[in-house]
Formats: C-alpha cells, sequence, structure tokens
C-alpha cells in the first residue's frame, strides 16, 4: 500500500522539528518550546509511525527507547584505539610535559595547548554513516569496546542523526561520510541524589558516586533502564573521519562539533603556553563545586593536529597530551555518632557518622575509623569536627580533628564489649590490629560472606548485592555460600523487586558461574583471613587440586615465594575447621572450578610492582596482567616494601622516589626478559 506524500511529510517534518527541540534543551540549553508543547509533537510522531510502521526510521526521535534488551554486549573494535592519558599529579609534572614535548619538536617557542575539564564519566565512541548513528561503544581496553548503540540512543543530549550543515568553520561544510566521535557520557551531581533517592525508595543499593552510577545505567542490557536514568555528555574528539575537509586543529573541532549538533563542554580554554594552562587549571580548582557535573582535573591538549602527528603516541597514551589531576578533596564536619560494623571474617570496624557534607561530588555521611588504635591515635569523639578526605572511589575516611573545635565534657570512644548484631563477645586477637566477633554464626558474618563469596573479584555472580543476599538469608533461603548452587526460580521470585524475567537470569547467572571461574578466584571467595587475590593464585599455582590445598601443611605453604606464616597459618586454621573444609568441598563440587593456568615464576612471586611511564609493548592492564598471573602484585604507589619500579616512557615522580630508595629500576627489556614472555 503506498503511503500519502502528505503523511510522509508530516513524519519528515516532525522527526526534523523533535530533534531540533531536542538539541535546543539539552545540548544548547536554549528551549523554544514547552513540555506540553513537545509532547504533543512526539505524541504525534508515535501515531503516524504505529499506523504506519515503514515510516518507523532508526534515527527517529521515538527509537531513543524500545529496543529488545540485549542478551550481552558485542564487541567492537575501535579503528584508531582509544589511548588513555598519562597523569600529572602536580605543576612540576605538567611543566615536564610541556619541556618534553618542546624537546620531541625542537623548539624554544611556547606550544599553543587547548584546555578542557577531565570529565569523570564513561568514554564512549559515536560512529555516524551518512549522518546517522549507527554504532555506539564503550571504550573498554581501548582497542575493543562494547556495543551499547541501544543505550546510547536513548541519551537525549547525542543526536541521532547530525545537523545537515555545519557552518563551525566559516563556511558550509557538509556532514561527513562516516564520522567517528569520541567523548564522556555521565550524570550530573543534582541528576546523581535524585537518582539515588528513588533508588533508595525503592529499596535498591544506592550507587557509590556519578561515575558509577553512568557507568552502570549504560551497561544496562535493557535499554529501557537506560532511558530513565538521567544521561548526560560531552564530545571533544574523533577517530576516523572520511571527508574532504575538516578542522587542522583542536580549537576550531570543538566549534565543527558543535556544528554537527553534538554536545562540546563551554569550559574550555586556548592557551598560549603551559603557564597559560596552569592557569586555567587552578581557576578549574577553585570552580569545581560550582560546576555541575563532578570532573578531577584538567586535560591539556596540543592545539595543532600537525604537531600531535610528528609527536606520536606510546602504546599506552599520547605524548601530545596529559591529564593534570586535581588533589583529593577534604571537608569539615561533626561526628554525630560512633558505631561499629561487623565483617564476613568477623572484623568490628568503628564507623564514624557525619553531618552529610559533599566530598569530591558526592554527599558523605559516613567514613571509617579503621580499627581502636586508629581512633585513639587520631583521638576522635563524637561531637568533635573532623577533616574527612575522598578520592575517587576510595571509602572515605577521617583525616584529622580540630581540636580548638571539640565540645566540652566529651569522651575518649572506646570499642564496645558486645557484637551490636548477635550479642556475643568482642575479641582482640593477640598481635593483631583488629577486634573480632567471637561468634562465628553472627548473621552479619554469614550476609557479608556470602556476598563477598558472590563479588566480582571471586565467584562474580551478577545480581547478588547486598540487599538480595540480606533478603535471602533473612528469609532462610540461604546461610552458607553453596546454599546459592540450589537457589530456584520460585525462591527467588519471593523477594522483593524480583519479576519473572528478572529471577530467571539471577538463577542464570550463578548456572554460568558454575565450570566457568578459576580456582583462585573460590579460594578467595571463601574470606580466609589475609588470603587476598595474589595471595589465592600463588597457592592454587602450587595446589592443583582442593584435597591438595586442604591437606597442605604449614611447611609446604611456606615454601611458596610470597607466602608468609600469617598466610599459612591462617589457611591451615581454616581447613581444620570441620564445618569449613565441608563447606569448601562442597562449593568445589559444585561450581568446579577450573585449574590456574602458568606456573609461578620465582622472580615474580611475592614481588611487589610499580608500573610508571608507558611501556611499547604492554598496556597497563596488561603488565599488571602478566605480573598478577606469575604470582606478583601492583601497587600503585612507591614505598620501602616496593621490590620493582617498571619505567615506561615519560616516567613520573614515581621513579624518582624509586631512585631516592634505592629501589630496582627496570627497563621495558629487563622487565619483558623477567616475565619470560617475547611481545
Amino acid at each position: 500500500m503506498t503511503l500519502p506524500d502528505h503523511i510522509k511529510a508530516e513524519a519528515a517534518r516532525l522527526r526534523t522539528e523533535i530533534e531540533r527541540h531536542n538539541r535546543l534543551y539539552y545540548v544548547l540549553d536554549a528551549p523554544e518550546v514547552s513540555d506540553a508543547e513537545y509532547d504533543a509533537l512526539l505524541r504525534r510522531l508515535v501515531e503516524i509511525e504505529e499506523a504506519h510502521p515503514a515510516l518507523r526510521t532508526p534515527d527517529s526521535p521515538t527509537q531513543r527507547v524500545g529496543a529488545v534488551p540485549a542478551e550481552q554486549f558485542a564487541p567492537v573494535r575501535h579503528t584508531i584505539p582509544m589511548l588513555s592519558l598519562a597523569n600529572a599529579m602536580d605543576p612540576e609534572e605538567a611543566l615536564a610535559f610541556d619541556a618534553r614535548v618542546k624537546r620531541f619538536l625542537e623548539t624554544e617557542e611556547e606550544i599553543v595547548y587547548v584546555a578542557e575539564p577531565k570529565l569523570d564519566g564513561l568514554s564512549v565512541e559515536l560512529v555516524y554513516e551518512e549522518g546517522v548513528l549507527t554504532v555506539g561503544s564503550t571504550r573498554g581496553d581501548g582497542v575493543t569496546g562494547e556495543d551499547v548503540t541501544a543505550n546510547l540512543r536513548t541519551v537525549k543530549s547525542i543526536p541521532l542523526r547530525l545537523s545537515p550543515v555545519a557552518k563551525a568553520m566559516g563556511d558550509e561544510s557538509p556532514v561527513p561520510r562516516r564520522l567517528e566521535v569520541r567523548g564522556e557520557v555521565l550524570i550530573t551531581r543534582d541528576d546523581f541524589e535524585r537518582l539515588n533517592e528513588s533508588r533508595d525508595a525503592e529499596g535498591e543499593e544506592p550507587f557509590a558516586n556519578p561515575r558509577n552510577a553512568a557507568a552502570g545505567s549504560l551497561r544496562q542490557l535493557d535499554p529501557a533502564v537506560t532511558a530513565s536514568r538521567p544521561l548526560d555528555g560531552f564530545f571533544y574528539a574523533i577517530g576516523q573521519v572520511e571527508e574532504d575537509s575538516y578542522p587542522d586543529n583542536q580549537w576550531e573541532l570543538l566549534d565543527w562539533l558543535k556544528g554537527l549538533g553534538l554536545k562540546i563542554n563551554p569550559l574550555c580554554r586556548r592557551c598560549s603556553g603551559i603557564e597559560e594552562a596552569l592557569d586555567f587549571y587552578r581557576y578549574l580548582l577553585g570552580k569545581r563545586e560550582e560546576i555541575p557535573y563532578e570532573i578531577d582535573g584538567m586535560v591539556v591538549k596540543v592545539d595543532r593536529f600537525d604537531l600531535r602527528g610528528k609527536l606520536g603516541n606510546t602504546a599506552r597514551s599520547p605524548r601530545w597530551a596529559i591529564a593534570a589531576k586535581f588533589p583529593p578533596e577534604q571537608a569539615r564536619t561533626v561526628v554525630e555518632e560512633i558505631t561499629v560494623q561487623v565483617g564476613r571474617t568477623g572484623k568490628v570496624t568503628p564507623v564514624a557518622h557525619l553531618s552529610p557534607v559533599r566530598v569530591g561530588g558526592v554527599m558523605v555521611s559516613r567514613a571509617t575509623l579503621h580499627n581502636q588504635d586508629e581512633v585513639a591515635r587520631k583521638d576522635v569523639r563524637i561531637g568533635d569536627t573532623v577533616v574527612i578526605q575522598r578520592a575517587g572511589d576510595v571509602i572515605p575516611e577521617v583525616v584529622e580533628v580540630i581540636p580548638d573545635r571539640r565540645p566540652e565534657g566529651s569522651q575518649a570512644w572506646s570499642m564496645p564489649a558486645k557484637c551490636p548484631v548477635c550479642d556475643a563477645g568482642i575479641i582482640r586477637v593477640e598481635g593483631e590490629a583488629a577486634h573480632r566477633c567471637s561468634n562465628m554464626a553472627c548473621p552479619a558474618q554469614v550476609k557479608t560472606r556470602i556476598f563477598h563469596f558472590a563479588s566480582r573479584g571471586a565467584m562474580d555472580i551478577e545480581g547478588l548485592g547486598r540487599k538480595t543476599v540480606s533478603q535471602l538469608v533473612d528469609l532462610g533461603k540461604v546461610s552458607l555460600p553453596s546454599d546459592l548452587a540450589a537457589l530456584s526460580k520460585e525462591d527467588v521470585l519471593e523477594l522483593e523487586l524480583f519479576a519473572d524475567k528478572s529471577a530467571e537470569n539471577f538463577v542464570k547467572a550463578i548456572e554460568e558461574a558454575k565450570g566457568s571461574r578459576t580456582a583462585d578466584r573460590l579460594l578467595f571467595g571463601l574470606g580466609i583471613p589475609m588470603v587476598g587475590q595474589v595471595g589465592a593464585k600463588l597457592l592454587m599455582a602450587r595446589f592443583k587440586t582442593f584435597e591438595e590445598l586442604s591437606g597442605a601443611t604449614e611447611e609446604q605453604m611456606l615454601d611458596i615465594h610470597g607466602i608468609g606464616p600469617e598466610i599459612a597459618g591462617q589457611v591451615v586454621s581454616f581447613f581444620a575447621e570441620p564445618v569449613n573444609l565441608a563447606e569448601a568441598e562442597k562449593l568445589w563440587e559444585t561450581f568446579r572450578p577450573q585449574q590456574v593456568a602458568g606456573a609461578v615464576k620465582d622472580d615474580l612471586a611475592g614481588k611487589t610492582f610499580v608500573l610508571t611511564g608507558a611501556l611499547e609493548g604492554y598496556t597497563r592492564d596488561e603488565a599488571k596482567a602478566a605480573i598478577e598471573k606469575l604470582g606478583g602484585k601492583v601497587t600503585g604507589s612507591v614505598s620501602k616494601r616496593t621490590d620493582y619500579v617498571v619505567a615506561g616512557a615519560d616516567p613520573g615522580s614515581k621513579l624518582a622516589k624509586a631512585e631516592e630508595l634505592g629501589i630496582k629500576v627496570l627497563g621495558e627489556d629487563e622487565f619483558v626478559e623477567m616475565l619470560g614472555e617475547n611481545k
């Protein structure tokens, strides 16, 4: 049946008009119509497309919601790798970056840079073919990302079709035949707080910070869930472009992208020299709390693309850009109460409940006090005014007490004698800083043990959050991690917020964990005190079966380089308990873990590495994985406990620290030789 021309014309006009209003509202912040008028336009287009499905195009505004939920995300290989940036942690490192650029370009003239806020969101790439959004993906590992096209189409500040004409360069430039554009998806602070308020009202676990909220929202299998989240985005870079003419510098590129309908951050500045860029850094740092979204620093980029070509890239990052990071944020607030929480091993940790205060873009009302000794050392009391600090995803902590703000009559705090959960005695083991609940059957320990077993570093069972674990235990569905294997769809449907499909997916996630996880992850998931992920790898590389591990003596474990008497003693004591042994044996039989691949290398086993600079043959994640695979561990800072510092191109202040402490520094060739690999 032939569609009437006037219907075709009306649908085309509505699509164009609605997208124009989307751009005015979400990108330019200059709406022309009321919400009611906008809704009327969208309703009319929906009516037309429902009556005439042939008119429903992929770039129609009606398609921002409605895709079929994905089973999983398909991989998307980036045409040009999405490299990460090297970090400058202080102005001296930014000045050193400028000196390297000048030295590489053999010039003493000031370099023109473009400085942009470093957004704390999720990096994405959009691919437009003939102006239409065809593929949207996450950064992933920089080479391969995840296909989240359906989800990105729901973000209203992202155009489904680029503007037909761009006037950003002073003339009328056509939309590129193919354009790969890169940017950041985020959630503003106000939207983040409203989102968490709604999640709390529905009994869901709140997000830790806006970045986690944005990442979690964009990686939903059901685009309808993503559409319900207040995602926004800014764009600032390109990948491959099929076009005869486009800008030759970053400053004009931003204007060009804006002319195509893409949202550009207004807080960007063209700077003549690094000192001007550092002035802008200080300006952004002072305005940090006023900016409606989280930024954790400033990105400095060489403006001219021809100079970027001469500078080139290392294996991990471009030589023409650097991220100048902000220092951790601090704030003052008042300690309203000090309570204790019980962890999975029975460890009792004091927690300060605070008058809510914003730190690092997040409203903070709790901070860890670590242990009784730390509380006494800082002399933290109820009623004290304290300085708290939060950096990235780190749990907020009390840095210091302001003595002259202490109220009269305050009392020093001490650990309670009884567990607040089960009323059993709280004890302190000789030689340990921690206090522990003496009752192994304490409900708090049961819940946290099960949550730990299912966590990402252990068995990685999707959907098994704290609230779900709490309900399963409270309803008597599980009391041990092994009980998870027997859960049915009907069991899960008795929990709050689980419908037919979500219950089915939850049971499926448990089944998928069986036979697909390695033995070291299961061992880590047991929650044996002092056995972390590295220790678990070392043990399972030596003892290939459960029988070998559970029957091993302390002497056998101490033969493993990197396993000390504390770890060996804890493992032997754990398996000496019949209840623990039976539970571990059942978990091994039920979840059928895979044997740990590879052997532990003596040069690496138990050694601590710090990586600095860019390696030609490895990304940072690849180098870390290679070290951990052979029994070593990687930390982020240099200390007396560091065994090796691996220094690549353009190393930072960590190299100087290593030299100061006399720590062995490995070049890339030495590092590769130590790994025994040819890359």
